[in-house]
């Protein structure tokens, strides 16, 4: 039964947060410089008397651990179909997980950067938040599939 709308939901919410790592969260703008934060590292670009520059910092290097535990946590909730009540405990967790996950992103950004004035939001900021609502619609389907087989044990 992995072909089932969950399944697909829930495949949605593990390429999300694959997607994450490879999409700017936030980036900002400061005397020549620029600063963009991913999940995977923190990347300065300059401009110096002897040409531009990049530079990477591992700082972030727990919000890696945590995009890529966050992710083998929706793709294997993918194959505990046979027991309902888990799989939906799972999604319950990761929802809330992302949630906590996306409040730490913009934490450490908000810290990194200098505070939240100078820095435009990219699309990474957004992908944990639709990561959840598919997460969300993944949680419905389970939810309906219960209702169904209820429906079906009081027809025999």
């Amino acid at each position: 039964m992995i072909q089932r709308v969950q399944s697909i939901w829930l495949l949605l919410t593990t390429l999300t947060l694959i997607c994450l790592l490879f999409f700017p969260i936030v980036s900002s703008h400061a005397n020549g410089e620029t600063y963009t934060i991913y999940t995977n590292g923190f990347y300065r670009e300059f401009q110096g008397t002897s040409g531009s520059g990049y530079s990477l910092s591992l700082f972030p290097l727990l919000l890696l651990i945590a995009n890529i535990l966050l992710t083998l946590f929706a793709f294997i909730t993918i194959f505990l179909y046979k027991n309902r009540t888990l799989q939906k405990r799972m999604c319950v967790a990761i929802m809330v997980l992302l949630a906590g996950f996306n409040f730490w992103v913009l934490q450490s950004a908000q810290g990194t950067l200098g505070g939240l004035k100078n820095i435009s939001v990219s699309v990474g900021a957004f992908l944990p938040i639709l990561a959840i609502i598919f997460c969300f619609l993944a949680m419905r389907g389970i939810q309906n599939d219960e209702r169904l087989i209820r429906s079906a044990d009081r027809l025999r």
